[in-house]
């Protein structure tokens, strides 16, 4: 049974700015993972890779139906794999127990992008009993 599903968008322009800007290492380490960091800053293209893990970490909110409200927040969604492998989404912290109350299951997520833009989708499966 779906639970929810959630997709987000993030220009990768917009992405490329704020990575250049003066406060990019306070939002980068309050955003993402020490790994996710690593896996974007070592590709070709690190813009587009925050920006796809920036969708999807909105898009696993959105199939939460909390936002980044209710005690979660980006940090607390950790997006695996991507460029060169199927992408995977981990919870920790409050977005977890969220999602044990909700009996999830399996997290589904798609990542894709353009020259301009970033998209993920996110399907949440309740668990099997």
């Amino acid at each position: 049974m779906i639970l929810g599903v959630g997709v987000d968008i993030v220009e990768i322009s917009r992405m490329g700015r704020l990575l250049r800007s003066p406060w990019a290492e306070i939002f980068v380490n309050r955003v993402f993972s020490q790994e996710e960091i690593r896996a974007c800053r070592e590709s070709a293209h690190p813009a587009e890779g925050f920006s796809a893990r920036f969708a999807a970490k909105e898009a696993v909110t959105k199939a939460l139906g909390t936002g980044f409200k209710k005690g979660v927040s980006p940090d607390q969604i950790i997006v695996k794999g991507g460029e060169h492998a199927q992408p995977s989404i981990i919870l920790e912290g409050y977005a977890l127990e969220i999602a044990e109350s909700m009996q999830v299951g399996k997290i589904h997520v798609s990542l894709t992008h353009s020259r301009n833009a970033a998209c993920a989708f996110v399907v949440i499966e309740r668990r099997r009993q």
